[in-house]
């Protein structure tokens, strides 16, 4: 197909048509008409005419999936039609009972359900009016969701046009990173020294909301496939085993056209032995499937009856998530090293034989503190039981007591191996600490790289890796000296080159506006936490209110006990703190006033003071305190009467006896989860 000059409006929509055409067919259809010179020599004269014919340009023309201006945040939407989660089943009963239960409501002996994959992505909702994709919007709490319209247009696998006579049409689906993608990213961040993502949710999430669509658009991988309808005017559709048929039908990515797959991965089912036959048969090929996924779901086939029955305030009441354990897998513990952590805290960590796990390869595990070495009876060359908590974090669950000629019991070094500093210990925790802060050179660069990295500042292309290697050749003692580095500077590190250095140096230029109660968390008091931070920031309002509040004032804040407040206040009043403070100020580091905290009327976190310990094996403590303030709850540090809950994680420390002798409420893992609900 030859370039050709294009002279009216209506051969510029034929061009745009003939675009989408080609590329339904090499995305959806895996049957491309044409070479893919031949398609970008199409997209060349496309760019050239809506260059000289600006007033041509369609908001749905294939050239607009990128190159939108950075959004300066993401607009909150209401759904019209809520998002809500899907009540989980992990025992046939449970099964059992949904199943009974929908007979019971619809006054039928028997009904057919829809089997299909339950995807671990991001949720969203997409509209299309009239054949044109309008919007995109995260799931939020279920019912006020994020504007990620420009970012969704970068996934080429998502049209932004229709071949549709529908004037309405909401989807459902899964935004998501397969596995390759996510190992390929994983390894670019690895290279460039960045945190690694735990898993591919985590990355598809966070790559789905940064706030430039033309950054998201080099972060290769990110898919969608679409399987449910939330409006359709006119009624199209009345089966839920018609609707990937169907959607397919309108070019929208679905299983139908996803590739690799090793069998169908939809079922329609008539009873729950045949609920349990599909599970079966999902779970004995997961670990082929080139994505993640963390169950099934069954679906009400009949759309009507569906629609007939109401839901409750979280669930549909017709739709169940079969939820898949923790996949589990043996291996030989080969050493047992200690990390030091940014206050000091020496954290054992398994060396393990590298094995494959839930779709990534695992060579390490967090053994937590001696106590739980001890308590589990973990030695040396022992063969270990590992399991993905949550299918996140790789952990310890077991050690092979029978294992030939086992090593002696383990212990903790008596010296801290980056400084030989002897280690101490607190009577009141289980943790043992290297008490040289501010000469041990590993907690120096643990330090900064918290400063710079997802529970500080977060700043974009500087990682633990360019940390050490800017440490160790003396170009950053401390945070500020990060805001005085030049291209220079960086030239005279290994591997870094122009490009390199424009995006180290921007990312930094991009982090001097911090909120307020970021820069505290990154700034590394001891004792303060996400929710520490947050209610320093709101009760202070700014850095020369929080200098001259005393220790009574601390403490008077809701959360804050003696002993943090006396760490907020040491820190404030000591001389090479407020030095630091100084240089960042100096360096242009300006924070921004705490934003008011929004409540969700009726939640049960809603006012709540929650305390977290432990580890959460579904997500950070970041994450979680993230979730709780969305509810209109804050986290603290601190146990008192005061405190509403504290959320218990594997390996709990002191609080969790604490919270027992005040008769606080503690919830596990589980139950906080429940209590939380959707809100993400």
């Amino acid at each position: 197909m030859g370039v050709r000059k294009v002279e009216t409006k209506a051969e510029y929509e034929k061009l745009c048509d003939e675009i989408w055409h080609h590329n339904r067919l090499y995305f959806q259809e895996a049957k491309p008409e044409i070479s893919d010179g031949a398609f970008d020599a199409l997209v060349t004269v496309l760019e050239e005419t809506e260059r000289d014919h600006p007033e041509w340009v369609s908001p749905t023309s294939p050239t607009q999936r990128v190159g939108e201006k950075p959004l300066e945040g993401f607009a909150e939407i209401v759904h019209k039609e809520p998002m809500l989660s899907l009540e989980k089943a992990f025992q046939v009963d449970e099964l059992t009972a949904f199943y009974d239960r929908v007979c019971r409501l619809l006054d039928r002996n028997h009904l057919e359900f829809f089997g299909e994959l339950k995807m671990d992505g991001l949720a969203i909702s997409a509209i299309y009016q009239n054949g044109q994709l309008v919007q995109a919007v995260t799931r939020g709490d279920g019912h006020v969701g994020s504007d990620i319209t420009q970012n969704v247009k970068t996934i080429k696998e998502v049209p932004l046009r229709i071949s549709s006579d529908i004037e309405l049409l909401e989807v459902r689906g899964e935004v998501f990173l397969p596995t390759k993608s996510f190992e390929r990213m994983n390894a670019e961040r690895e290279k460039e020294g960045l945190a690694l993502w735990a898993n591919p949710r985590n990355a598809a999430a966070g790559s789905l909301k940064l706030l430039d669509p033309r950054e998201l658009a080099k972060r290769e991988g990110l898919t969608c496939v679409f399987y449910g309808i939330a409006q359709q005017t006119p009624v199209k559709v009345h089966k839920q085993h018609q609707v990937f048929q169907f959607l397919h039908s309108l070019g929208l990515p679905t299983w139908i056209s996803f590739k690799g797959l090793p069998l169908v991965p939809y079922r329609l089912v008539k009873s729950v032995d045949d609920m349990i036959s599909f599970q079966d048969t999902i779970k004995s090929i997961r670990p082929s499937l080139p994505f993640a996924i963390d169950g099934v779901v069954f679906k009400l086939d009949s759309l009507d009856e569906a629609s007939s029955i109401p839901p409750t305030i979280k669930h549909p009441r017709t739709a169940i998530a079969w939820k898949f354990g923790a996949e589990q897998v043996w291996t030989r513990l080969r050493e047992i090293t200690v990390q030091v952590g940014r206050t000091g805290v020496i954290t054992p960590v398994a060396e393990l034989e590298p094995v494959e796990l839930a779709g990534s390869t695992i060579s390490r595990a967090t053994l937590h503190n001696e106590d739980e070495v001890h308590r589990k009876d973990i030695r040396p060359n022992d063969m270990v039981l590992i399991e993905k908590g949550g299918d996140v974090i790789p952990k310890v669950v077991a050690s092979d007591h029978t294992t030939p000629n086992r090593a002696a019991p383990w212990h903790m070094p008596k010296e801290c191996p980056a400084c030989n500093t002897p280690l101490v210990k607190d009577e009141e925790e289980v943790a043992w600490r290297c008490p040289n802060r501010t000469g041990c050179p590993e907690q120096t660069i643990r330090s900064l790289a918290h400063f710079v990295g997802k529970d500080g500042l977060d700043i974009e292309h500087i990682g633990e890796k360019l940390i050490r290697a800017l440490f160790e050749n003396g170009l950053v003692k401390h945070p500020s000296d990060l805001f005085h580095l030049t291209k220079e500077n960086l030239f005279t590190l290994e591997g870094i080159k122009e490009k390199s250095a424009e995006n180290i140096l921007s990312g930094l230029q991009a982090a001097k506006n911090p909120s307020l109660e970021t820069l505290i968390m990154a700034l590394g008091i001891r004792y303060v936490g996400t929710g520490t931070a947050k209610r320093l920031a709101e009760a202070a309002g700014t850095l020369d209110r929080l200098q001259e509040m005393s220790c009574v004032d601390f403490e008077g804040i809701e959360g804050i006990g003696h002993e943090v407040a006396s760490a907020v206040h040491d820190a404030f009043h000591d001389s090479l703190f407020l030095a630091e403070l100084t240089a960042l100020l100096k360096a242009g580091v300006t924070p921004r006033p705490p934003e008011k905290r929004e409540v969700i009327v009726g939640h049960p976190f809603a006012h709540a003071s929650i305390v977290l310990t432990g580890t959460l094996s579904s997500m950070t403590r970041t994450e979680a305190a993230k979730r709780i303030e969305a509810c209109g709850g804050s986290v603290t540090d601190t146990v008192s009467k005061k405190t509403s809950y504290v959320v218990v994680g594997e390996s709990p420390g002191s609080k969790l006896e604490k919270a027992r002798k005040l008769g606080v409420p503690v919830l596990d893992e589980a139950e906080f989860l429940k209590l939380l609900g959707n809100t993400s």
